[in-house]
């Protein structure tokens, strides 16, 4: 059976714990090896040895907590708008995203007038049938990733709560 590291942790610490519950506290803090590494004064001197512990002189083993989570309720205050500040931030968050999807058409409209209809004109450059294809095959994917586009800014706006005039 394997155990996870908390539970080799947690019965290490037992040992330990067990184990020195008749030994007299020396002061001595002892550095056990082994997944996970144990600190531990609670043991004799034949035990540390006997487990391949080795003194730590003088390193008294401070605890650090971390800090306390702030409650919720305090969180969700923080984070609230006021109604007008709200519109606000509606009506410029569509401006934009109008802004975008006005831009967005133009490009594929563009896009599909020089596509033509899956038969772009051929550069000069073109002699070559397979550089036309892959020109082609470049022009069908970017029409396709801006319809994509224009796609998701519409859903973006439809989230928007409507303008009121």
């Amino acid at each position: 059976m394997k155990l996870s590291a908390s539970q080799a942790a947690i019965g290490a610490w037992l040992l330990c714990t067990a184990a020195g519950a008749g030994a007299a506290d020396t002061g001595t803090v002892y550095r056990c090896p082994g997944p996970p590494i144990l600190y531990t004064d609670q043991i004799t001197a034949a035990q540390a040895k006997e487990r391949g512990c080795r003194t730590i002189e003088g390193a008294p083993i401070t605890i650090v907590s971390p800090p306390k989570p702030r409650p919720v309720a305090a969180r969700a205050s923080e984070g609230r708008v006021e109604p007008g500040e709200q519109r606000a931030r509606n009506s410029d968050a569509r401006k934009i995203l109008e802004g975008e999807l006005q831009r967005e058409e133009a490009k594929l409209a563009e896009l599909q007038k020089s596509y033509n209809n899956g038969e772009p004109e051929r550069q000069g450059d073109e002699r070559n049938f397979q550089k036309y294809q892959e020109r082609s095959a470049a022009m069908k994917a970017a029409i396709e990733r801006s319809q994509s586009d224009i796609a998701a800014l519409k859903r973006e706006l439809a989230k928007l709560p409507a303008p009121k005039e």
